[in-house]
């Protein structure tokens, strides 16, 4: 599982380290005022259906069935079934993105009601309306992955979404080079997402159109049963984005806030992508084999190494971006037309928006044990939960604090479904933590605090006033020493040691 696990963060971090790029790119063009808040939101709404879809929300749902298939009725009758899922998704997206182009008014009204009145209402509704091709193509990638996954090939799943943000950032390239109208680049930036997801479904065809034939749109009982069960299981995989949109809903009134959380949570997208979407990916099918077995050591073992997955790197992601979240926004954003007010302000945003990190990537070890048993239900109620708590939260403490009091309802909302999964996973079969995890997770801890002191007082001695390259170096030395720390500490709490990582990578099991 391990090295399965690495194969996906790999790709995944690749993804996410080009989307930096793309952010720092987006922020140098549009900065954060109207023009920028319109583009984000609009954005933000591609990316709730790509992870609702794309990136691990229909591969939750559709893994599970698609190898009980393979099991009872063999290869042929699961071929035959992911060709109805195939032609059925894909149909159901293009309906749905015809029918949201038509009252996209009303849709980005009901996201970002603060909108209402001003001219980046239009802005955002245009910007919208060009990237709705994008849905007609994700509902065919996402089939393609999930299906590629389930068979243990990872590696073309990992890589593919990287055609996205080269598309973007290529596109937005040329725009800085010519200077163009703010508006007229969002548009441009815009009609490219369409093009992006063209290009990644291009790719995948070319190795998963085999996987699912004979393409029908089907809405038989077996078809109905799999979606009833899917679609409460996608919503429930795109919880952080959910909680962003209604984050969003409260920022929308005030400007330049919707900008602010959008650049502060993208820095949390690099370590939940990196483990979240990965163990998404690979433990999904783990569980699900662990659970079909009834062998309780397997099942022990794999939520086991999840969770120590998930504290081992969720904890001193936190740690660290609380503590340089500073610099790493001016190093980032701040060019072009994203001033040092707003990196002030992003970065008072994600010290609150990192508290919400451990939570996320909790729930993205603890889903797996409920997807894995069909129960999409549970993990549907704890989202819906969680946003009513973010957007009850985000109201009150965004009157008080700004953007910076919306980020804060944002992490409760994320605590609020991890807690809810916890409670209920224990009140209904129970989680399975095996020795070592409970003797590992302490320790894991103990040594993630050590580690976010070391960089506190290492971070004081950052010089004021740097730019450039040598701000750059500066904080990716700080970086690489909070990480040899770390891993100095995790060897000398007795938690693992580079020796035994190694080893275990080679014979793909845990350390």
């Amino acid at each position: 599982m391990i090295r399965s696990f690495l194969t996906v963060s790999t790709g995944t971090l690749a993804s996410r380290l080009l989307g930096f790029v793309r952010d720092s790119v987006i922020a140098a063009l549009l900065g954060a005022g109207p023009v920028a808040d319109a583009f984000l939101a609009a954005f933000q709404l591609v990316n709730v259906v790509r992870r609702l879809l794309a990136e691990g929300g229909l591969n939750a749902a559709l893994v599970p069935v698609w190898l009980k298939i393979r099991e009872r009725d063999g290869a042929d009758a699961a071929t035959a079934f992911a060709g109805r899922v195939l032609g059925t998704v894909s149909a159901a997206v293009i309906a749905a993105a015809l029918v949201i182009g038509v009252v996209m008014p009303f849709v980005i009204a009901l996201i970002a009601p603060g909108f209402i009145g001003r001219d980046t209402l239009q802005f955002a509704v245009d910007d919208a309306r060009l990237m709705l091709p994008y849905l007609a193509f994700a509902g065919p990638v996402t089939v393609m992955m999930a299906l590629l996954n389930a068979q243990g090939r990872f590696a073309l799943t990992a890589f593919s979404p990287l055609l996205f943000n080269i598309a973007l950032i290529s596109v937005m390239a040329v725009l800085l080079v010519r200077q163009h109208d703010p508006v007229q680049a969002a548009l441009v930036m815009a009609a490219t997402i369409g093009i992006a997801g063209l290009l990644q479904l291009s790719m995948l065809a070319l190795r998963g159109a085999t996987l699912a034939s004979p393409l029908r749109v089907s809405f038989d009982g077996e078809m109905r049963s799999f979606l009833g069960r899917a679609v409460p299981g996608m919503v429930a995989s795109s919880a952080p984005q959910w909680l962003m949109v209604a984050g969003a809903v409260i920022a929308s009134g005030a400007p330049a806030a919707v900008s602010w959380l959008y650049f502060a949570n993208r820095l949390l997208e690099l370590p939940l992508g990196i483990v979240g979407v990965a163990m998404g990916t690979v433990l999904i099918p783990e569980m699900t084999r662990a659970v079909r077995s009834g062998e309780h050591g397997a099942i022990a073992h794999a939520e086991s190494r999840a969770l120590e997955l998930a504290a081992g790197l969720a904890l001193p992601a936190t740690l660290g971006l609380m503590v340089l979240s500073g610099p790493i926004v001016r190093l980032l954003f701040e060019h072009g037309a994203f001033t040092a007010e707003d990196t002030a302000a992003t970065a008072q945003a994600l010290v609150w928006l990192a508290l919400a990190l451990p939570a996320h990537v909790l729930v993205k070890a603890l889903s797996p044990a409920f997807f894995a048993r069909e129960d999409t239900l549970t993990p549907l109620l704890a989202t819906l939960q969680a946003v009513m708590v973010a957007i009850a939260a985000g109201f009150l403490f965004g009157q008080l604090h700004g953007a910076s009091g919306v980020a804060a309802g944002i992490a409760l909302g994320a605590w609020s479904n991890a807690l809810s999964l916890i409670r209920r996973g224990a009140t209904t079969f129970g989680f399975s933590i095996d020795a070592d995890a409970r003797r590992r997770l302490p320790r894991i801890l103990a040594a993630a605090l050590g580690m976010g002191a070391l960089l506190w007082l290492a971070a004081r001695l950052l010089p004021a006033g740097v730019h450039g390259l040598v701000q750059a170096a500066a904080l990716l030395l700080l970086i690489a020493a909070g990480i040899l720390a770390y891993g100095l500490l995790l060897q000398l709490f007795g938690v693992t040691g580079w020796r035994q990582a190694v080893s275990a990578i080679k014979r793909g099991h845990p350390a």
